[in-house]
């Protein structure tokens, strides 16, 4: 996914710049950069490969370098960026929270048009270079930014920052976020509202679907009205988003909390405490002891000086070692204890049977497993959270295929709650990672704890259910 910053102000920008767009170093784990904007210097840009780093240490011993009072910075699972563009609307920075599915035949497209690709990252296309010349073939940058909503096939949030404030478009039907903040000298945009608190930004509102604004240091300009219809992903509530964060006013604790205490009051299973799998599942874990009446306790503790994000390194059994590396079993807690875990969702499931197999040797008597979201049963076409390349990387999927004897066979039926086909489909995760029980929070569940209503939510991975196709996701007006 990936995530960003971006701020104007009276004065020097760049501790608030720098301190902002780390603040949304969860969002992302490949590359990270930031660009500012002077009027004596101009523009300036860095970037650094975060693969085997972190944002702050890549970038702490260069803020030097960086002048000026506006400035945009980039947590990416992309591409490297930000980039920069010379064109008749003016020279500008670009940072993008996108997913771009067809990447190939935008390309193709543009060099049709005697236009030219340059940036390239691994020996691809870089999507955020493709989104900036989607703009420059506007004749301002609002009709631009309308050529990306129409032409992109997925998702694109984005930040400009130019030689005239910074301008700020969330994407189209608003599956990715963007919140305003502003304080006495400065306004700033990001994705995670977690990075205003201790930057002494207060949130002023967030942008609606295909809102786009030009920001100043003083005032907050609207170029284009947003959306009506929104479709924001739910699984930032579940998995992505930092608890402290909030998106369109409803807070990622909150909602963990409430999916976690409504299973605790529905859920008969006698066990001896809870505890969540760091960090996602802990305040489902602390929600559900409050339901089912039964103590928290942290019998799995992450080490988090050395070991980084699950998914950062780009092998996939990498990933796995360091998923199991950096969770420690307390054993004097889990020994002969009936223990109910909880956590945010089951993608793979290679992390989940190697969990289990050593809570078991640390002496646990049961293993429960309850999930705060329903199976992910579709891969995600509009931001990619799992990163997995096709719906068979799932487990679900690789069960329903093993039951009916072929891919994509009967899903509509493992998709509705309770019924035998779903059942089935849950018992046999369960009988393959050797769990005491396993449950998956019911979608109605989520739906309510999020409250916002389900029309304006994107349920995609879990039912197929967005009306909004690939096909037709940049038709509206």
């Amino acid at each position: 996914m990936g995530g960003f910053f971006g701020t104007v102000s009276t004065k020097e920008c760049i501790n608030d710049l720098f301190y902002g767009t780390d603040y949304n170093s969860h969002l992302g784990t490949m590359r990270g950069g930031m660009s500012t904007y002077s009027k004596e210097t101009g523009f300036n840009r860095s970037i650094h490969n975060l693969e085997c780093t972190y944002f702050r240490s890549a970038f702490e011993d260069s803020l030097d370098k960086f002048k000026g009072n506006a400035g945009i910075g980039i947590i990416s699972d992309t591409d490297a960026q930000p980039l920069l563009m010379n064109s008749h609307l003016g020279r500008f920075a670009i940072v993008t929270v996108a997913k771009v599915n067809n990447k190939e035949e935008l390309a193709a497209k543009l060099l049709e048009e005697n236009m030219h690709l340059s940036e390239f990252s691994s020996g691809k296309i870089n999507q955020t270079e493709l989104i900036g010349l989607l703009i420059i073939k506007g004749k301002t940058f609002v009709e631009g930014i309308e050529n990306v909503f129409r032409e992109v096939k997925g998702s694109c949030s984005l930040l400009l920052l130019t030689e005239d404030g910074i301008i700020a478009a969330r994407d189209s039907w608003g599956r990715t976020p963007i919140v305003v903040g502003h304080k006495e000298d400065a306004y700033a945009v990001t994705s995670e509202s977690t990075a205003f608190q201790n930057l002494g930004f207060e949130i002023e509102r967030y942008l609606g679907p295909g809102e786009i604004i030009r920001m100043q240091a003083n005032y907050v300009e609207q170029l284009r009205k947003p959306n009506k219809g929104m479709q924001i992903c739910s699984f930032l509530w579940v998995y992505y988003g930092f608890p402290t964060s909030s998106y369109e006013g409803i807070n990622v604790e909150d909602v963990r909390y409430n999916c976690g205490k409504t299973m605790g009051e529905t859920d008969p299973t006698p066990v001896d405490c809870s505890c969540g799998i760091p960090d996602s599942g802990t305040g489902m874990a602390i929600g559900y002891a409050a339901g089912h009446g039964i103590p928290y306790r942290r019998a799995i503790s992450k080490y988090t000086p050395t070991w980084p994000r699950s998914f950062t390194p780009s092998n996939q059994e990498r990933r796995n070692l360091v998923a199991k590396m950096k969770l420690i079993a307390n054993r004097q807690m889990l020994k002969d204890q009936r223990m109910l875990f909880c956590d945010d969702s089951i993608v793979r499931g290679t992390q989940l049977r190697d969990n289990t197999k050593a809570l078991y040797e640390c002496g646990a008597k049961e293993v429960h497993m309850r999930i705060s979201c329903p199976p992910l049963i579709y891969g995600c076409p509009f931001i990619n959270f799992s990163r997995s390349q096709g719906d068979m990387e799932l487990i679900t999927r690789r069960v329903i295929k093993d039951f009916e004897g072929a891919e994509n066979t009967n899903i509509d039926s493992y998709v509705k709650t309770d019924s035998p086909e779903y059942t089935r489909m849950v018992e046999e995760i369960r009988r393959r990672f050797n769990l005491s029980s396993l449950q998956f929070s019911k979608l109605e569940t989520l739906v309510e704890s999020i409250g916002l209503p389900k029309c304006q939510i994107c349920t995609h991975c879990f039912d197929g259910s967005s009306q909004y196709t690939l096909e037709t996701i940049n038709t509206q007006s």
